[in-house]
């Protein structure tokens, strides 16, 4: 699918050499005003990501598992009961996970990896992601490298995040759609008030909207957000800094397996931040959410299978 217009509207994201590039360097160019950028060339000595390596890397370890379901997106996302991190999943070891990508059924269900810890695996030091201190002088981590794995055809929907973000690609590919931080209510974010209401099952920071197949009759202003659009597909390697606010897209291209890791870093220039309505915005939909969260805590500790309960809660967050 294509956004609407999109031979006239969309506007490439630079790609920039890593090697040609330090801290100095990249905070002028990129960091200081919030401007996405590909980095390429820094992760080379990074052996491929494919599934068998990931198995064993990660063996019998547990993750957690979304089941997103591929009826989801024929759905208008209003009546969505869950999204993002707030999508019911269940902790399995990776090695079974393994065996339903390879038999099809992950595929079938959209059962998804997503924003998975690698702080306790051998995956959590690895040499190449130290160029990202060395070289764009990225030194204060917010949240440890977080896996996302999935097949082709997953798509994590339009959304913002509330820190600096470094999207690192590096099996298969991703087509990411971004919209600048100033396109807030061109985009039809879901009320705070749904945090409230839903804790963290239901998000103001996710977009109300399909991009690549909005309903401009429901969404009208939408169409004034086509001009701000850029697009680039992520190879294997290459390196995506997304900016705190930016708004983004991210679809698994292609038949196999997708693989990449994110992390979030401290925002600097701090100004950046202070003046960020939607980094202030998700803060706020957080702690709205907090009392329908201690609800459901409250629930999960008295519940038969307390421990799982528990963990599924605190995997929304």
């Amino acid at each position: 699918k294509h956004l609407p217009d999109s031979k006239n509207s969309l506007k490439p994201i630079a790609r920039v050499d890593g090697n040609n590039l330090n801290p100095e360097i990249f905070a002028k160019k990129y960091r200081k005003d919030g401007t996405p950028v590909v980095i390429t060339g820094l992760l080379e000595t990074e052996p491929n990501w494919d599934l068998n390596y990931l198995c064993e890397q990660l063996g019998e370890q547990k993750f957690p598992v979304r089941f997103y379901g591929r009826e989801r997106y024929e759905q208008d996302k209003r009546n969505w009961q869950d999204m993002g991190s707030g999508v019911e999943s269940r902790s399995i070891p990776f090695s079974e996970y393994a065996q339903k990508l390879q038999s099809g059924e992950a595929d079938e269900k959209d059962m998804y990896l997503g924003k998975c810890s690698l702080a306790n695996t051998p995956l959590a030091n690895k040499p190449a992601f130290n160029n990202l201190k060395s070289k764009l002088g990225l030194t204060v981590p917010i949240t440890p490298l977080n896996l996302w794995l999935g097949f082709g055809g997953h798509t994590t929907c339009l959304h913002c995040d509330a820190f600096d973000g470094t999207l690192i690609q590096l099996y298969g590919t991703k087509k990411v759609i971004l919209f600048p931080p100033n396109q807030l209510y061109n985009l039809y974010p879901f009320s705070l008030l749904n945090n409230l209401l839903y804790g963290f099952k239901r998000r103001a920071s996710y977009s109300q909207l399909y991009p690549q197949n909005p309903d401009l009759n429901a969404f009208p202003k939408f169409k004034a957000a086509l001009s701000h659009c850029y697009e680039v597909v992520l190879q294997p390697g290459e390196i995506l800094y997304i900016p705190v606010g930016w708004w983004h897209e991210v679809s698994c291209t292609g038949d196999g397996i997708v693989c990449s890791v994110n992390r979030f870093w401290q925002i600097l220039p701090a100004y950046r931040s202070l003046f960020s309505w939607n980094k202030w915005r998700i803060h706020l939909s957080s702690i709205l959410a907090i009392p329908y969260f201690l609800i459901s805590g409250f629930k999960a500790f008295f519940a038969k299978d307390r421990t799982q309960s528990l963990k599924r809660l605190l995997q929304r967050l």
